[in-house]
């Protein structure tokens, strides 16, 4: 192993037992194919089955593990119209597992997100019976300030610019704390807590993964 996968390694099993304490339950892959695997050993046949946008969960290739087996998917880009979309967020909000991964995630353990219409981090918060988030290493940050520093700077340019929004941060690369119509940072939301425990479920990956 090299000495940056053991780093990695040693810091995952740390925040480990810091989500332990947080009430989530930490796991860690040293591959994105591992924690494919991993994710998908959590379904059962007939689960419903959800996610939130993110280029984490396209990458470690879940989807495509997805589309044949046995269970009842819920694609939120499906819906087009206004009332398709309010029909099928209802169905969402009450999935067995919604999948997602986290903008950063503090050295203490605590989760950052920034959303733009929020229902990413509205199932993260309430409502889904299980949350999957799967997060690389890259991810990892001191404290929440750097945390949201980071979303701003790091992951909200590049999506800006994979969406076509029309924000400062797609024209400039940095953050420029718009109220743009198309601000992709309109939610911040930090979850230091689960009172249910395990309901939310890190998968750390040994590799760097989204933005």
């Amino acid at each position: 192993m090299s000495p940056k996968k053991q780093a990695y390694e040693n810091l995952a099993n740390s925040l480990i037992e810091k989500f332990k304490m947080r009430g989530f339950e930490g796991f860690y892959c040293n591959t994105r194919e591992e924690a494919c695997e991993l994710v998908k050993s959590m379904f059962h046949k007939g689960d419903k089955i959800s996610w939130g946008g993110s280029e984490t969960l396209k990458e470690i290739g879940i989807f495509e593990k997805l589309q044949d087996a046995d269970y009842v998917l819920y694609d939120r880009t499906k819906a087009v119209t206004p009332n398709e979309k309010a029909e099928l967020y209802s169905k969402i909000v009450s999935v067995d597992y919604f999948m997602m991964s986290s903008n950063a995630i503090t050295l203490d353990g605590q989760l950052v997100n920034i959303d733009g219409y929020g229902n990413r981090v509205a199932c993260l918060c309430a409502g889904p019976r299980n949350v999957i988030v799967v997060a690389g290493m890259n991810k990892i940050v001191p404290d929440t300030d750097t945390g949201i520093a980071r979303v701003r700077n790091m992951a909200s340019p590049p999506n800006a610019v994979r969406l076509n929004k029309k924000t400062p941060c797609a024209v400039t690369g940095q953050c420029g704390d718009c109220l743009s119509e198309e601000c992709l940072c309109c939610q911040v939301v930090i979850t230091r807590k689960s009172n249910i425990k395990n309901r939310i479920k890190v998968i750390l990956v040994g590799e760097e993964l989204g933005y």
